[in-house]
């Protein structure tokens, strides 16, 4: 038996869930049944498939009285925010909708002699590691249109969300979906390293560090596994001079301190036009200063503590630094700062790219404010950065906006809008925000591989 992982609450310090490692034995049996699961599965009419997931869906967003105030225990998020069923059902919903026509034969061409077509075959075995900061959307990401592709699928959820991955198993079991297609399991890093280099897998879809990622692709290496990768992000917000202020205040605010600025695509750094920029940082202060700081099963809770008190620990770190080489910080300590896991959420300006906070990935509730004198400063600063996932524009001119968009290194490009998975589009990212994509048609063509017919026919005379 592998080592125990612990749940360890942000709100009290408490272990709230506790769970035994899976031997590296166990694992790579865990991983047998899903392979000798797969084929009989893939069999299965593409209809089943696709009505099993949504039965599945269904059946988690039935217990989200229970996951919400569970999800607070485990990393934070405020009841008053509901959970995460609506964007579970958005994005599965979604996958189920396209699945016909994105898992479709490409014809070719046929004649009498020859038929010619290509189809989208499963992996086989996808391991899917979630990460803890939207543990059931970003699960469903890749669990719901792997498991419609044909894979079996193991989830590996983290240790700050213990509980999701089991229910998420109990939920897809209880219409159906065989125990052994989708299973969740506890495993340590190294158990997890050992059976990817072993090529237990086909396929691997990571939602994490960059530091996470490097070791996947270790574990990896020559073994021609495939691997999906989202990794770290610094994601930019850039308003123009003709943008809508008061809505570019009020979403980029909210996309830098919701969930106590544990997203992905998180506002990180915001660049204002030089005209707009003593406006925009009055009113973003306002907003923050307004936040209420407590307890996350408190219904008058606005945010929460961060996750883990090591999290806490280095946007503490980040926004020190700042302050000792110049940045100026807008919000008082708020009450309910504990020096731990409760941080106050700041605002900083005077702020450069020398800065840590304006480089390394925060993830958390802290945001950058700087001026700019147009296009191609902002630009250029957006992007100066290792990091490639999201950048949210704002302006009242399309085409403006898509010619900028277009020089920005970047995986998405809002306009008028951020911190949003739209799954009509792949979810993707560029330099160390990874590679691979998520959901929309190129999220099955990455769960899938391609295979091609090439059939000649017997010709009779």
């Amino acid at each position: 038996m592998g080592h125990t992982l612990r749940c360890i609450s942000p709100i009290d310090g408490s272990v709230f869930a506790e769970r035994d490692a899976l031997s590296t034995e166990a694992a790579r049996e865990a991983a047998d049944r899903a392979r000798a699961a797969q084929h009989d599965w893939a069999d299965r009419p593409l209809a089943e498939r696709i009505e099993l997931v949504r039965a599945g869906i269904a059946a988690l967003g039935a217990m989200n009285d229970e996951v919400v105030p569970e999800l607070a225990r485990m990393m934070g998020r405020p009841v008053r925010y509901g959970g995460e069923f609506g964007g579970v059902e958005e994005r599965g919903g979604h996958m189920a909708a396209i699945a016909e026509e994105a898992l479709a034969d490409i014809a070719v061409g046929e004649d009498a002699t020859v038929k010619r077509y290509i189809k989208r075959v499963p992996h086989g075995v996808v391991l899917v590691v979630a990460p803890w900061n939207y543990p059931y959307m970003t699960a469903i990401n890749c669990v719901a249109p792997a498991l419609i592709a044909g894979n079996s699928v193991l989830l590996k959820h983290a240790t700050q969300t213990l509980l999701v991955g089991e229910r998420m198993a109990r939920a897809f079991h209880s219409v159906g979906v065989p125990e052994a297609v989708f299973q969740n399991v506890f495993l340590d890093h190294d158990t997890t390293s050992a059976l990817i280099a072993e090529r237990a897998f086909d396929f691997v879809n990571f939602t994490g560090s960059v530091g996470g990622g490097r070791a996947m692709e270790r574990a990896a290496a020559g073994t021609f596994t495939g691997l999906g990768l989202e990794l770290g992000g610094k994601d930019p917000g850039y308003v123009m001079e003709d943008a809508d202020l008061e809505a570019a205040v009020a979403t980029l605010v909210d996309a830098a301190m919701f969930n106590s600025g544990q997203c992905c695509c998180g506002i990180e750094r915001i660049y204002v036009h030089e005209s707009l920029y003593d406006a925009f940082v009055e009113w973003a202060v306002a907003v923050v200063e307004a936040y209420t700081l407590g307890d996350p099963l408190d219904p008058g809770t606005d945010i929460g503590p961060m996750a883990n008190v090591r999290f806490a620990r280095e946007v503490r770190a980040q926004i020190d630094e700042a302050l000792a080489d110049g940045a100026r910080a807008h919000i008082a300590r708020k009450p309910a700062d504990d020096g731990g896991a409760y941080l106050t959420p700041q605002i900083l300006t005077e702020v450069t790219h020398d800065m840590r906070v304006m480089r390394d990935e925060s993830f958390g509730p802290v945001v950058g404010i700087m001026r700019v004198s147009g296009d191609e400063e902002a630009i250029r600063l957006m992007n100066d950065s290792p990091f490639g996932l999201t950048a949210s524009l704002w302006t009242a001119d399309l085409d403006r906006a898509q010619r900028v968009g277009d020089r920005v290194e970047t995986g998405t490009v809002f306009m008028n809008r951020a911190d949003y998975l739209d799954p009509g589009l792949c979810w993707t990212g560029c330099k160390q925000t990874g590679r691979g994509g998520s959901l929309s048609v190129i999220g099955y063509h990455n769960l899938t591989r391609p295979k091609s017919y090439y059939l000649k026919k017997t010709t009779t005379d």
